[in-house]
């Protein structure tokens, strides 16, 4: 997703894809320890995605 995308979104489904991001980045880290995992990268874009859904939770909060 673009962070575009992300801004459109409520809070409360912010806050939903935030829990869904997080439980989908511990699976990834038990897969990759288990060598389940072919695609490496996906563990760096759900990072990088659970980090724009903070910013953005947290700039909706500060205003």
């Amino acid at each position: 997703m673009n962070i575009k995308d992300f801004r459109k979104k409520t809070t409360a489904e912010l806050e939903k894809e935030l829990s869904d991001k997080a439980t989908a980045l511990s699976n990834f880290r038990f897969g990759t320890s288990g060598s389940k995992t072919k695609n490496v990268k996906s563990g760096r874009n759900l990072k990088k995605e659970i980090a724009q859904i903070l910013t953005i939770l947290k700039e909706e909060k500060k205003a």
